[in-house]
C-alpha cells in the first residue's frame, strides 16, 4: 500500500489550502484516516482523523479553520485547510490503516509528507 500526498505549498496569512492523500495498492478497508503535521521546532501532532461513516475528530488549534473529508471510492483523504496562521507552518503528514483483505489484520501507513508554509 502507498500513499501519496500532494497539495502543499506557500500561501499568504489568511489564505486557504487543500490538501490530498490517495491511498493504492491491496485494499479491502481503511479506518481511520488521519492527517499529522509536523512544525520547525514542534512535535508530531495529530491535526485531524476521519473514519469511514464520515465521524471526524480535530485538534483545537484548528478547530472551526480546517475541514478533514474522505472520498471512499478513490481510497482518498482531503483536508481543506482555512485562515491559515503562520502557526500552521508545517510539514502535514497523511496516515491510513488498512485492512488489505477481510482477514487481515490492520496496518499502518504513511504519506510521505507535504510542506505547508504560511507567510507573507
Amino acid at each position: 500500500v502507498q500513499l501519496q500526498a500532494s497539495g502543499g505549498g506557500l500561501v499568504q496569512p489568511g489564505g486557504s489550502l487543500r490538501l490530498s492523500c490517495a491511498a493504492s495498492g491491496s485494499i479491502f478497508s481503511i479506518n481511520p484516516m488521519n492527517w499529522y503535521r509536523q512544525g520547525p521546532g514542534k512535535q508530531h501532532e495529530l491535526v485531524a482523523s476521519i473514519i469511514t461513516g464520515g465521524s471526524t475528530n480535530y485538534a483545537d488549534s484548528v478547530k472551526g479553520r480546517f475541514t478533514i473529508s474522505r472520498d471512499n471510492a478513490k481510497n482518498t483523504v482531503y483536508l481543506r485547510m482555512n485562515s491559515l496562521k503562520p502557526e500552521d507552518t508545517a510539514v502535514y503528514y497523511c496516515n491510513a490503516w488498512v485492512r488489505s483483505d477481510p482477514g487481515s489484520k490492520v496496518v499502518g501507513y504513511w504519506g510521505q509528507g507535504t510542506l505547508v508554509t504560511v507567510s507573507s
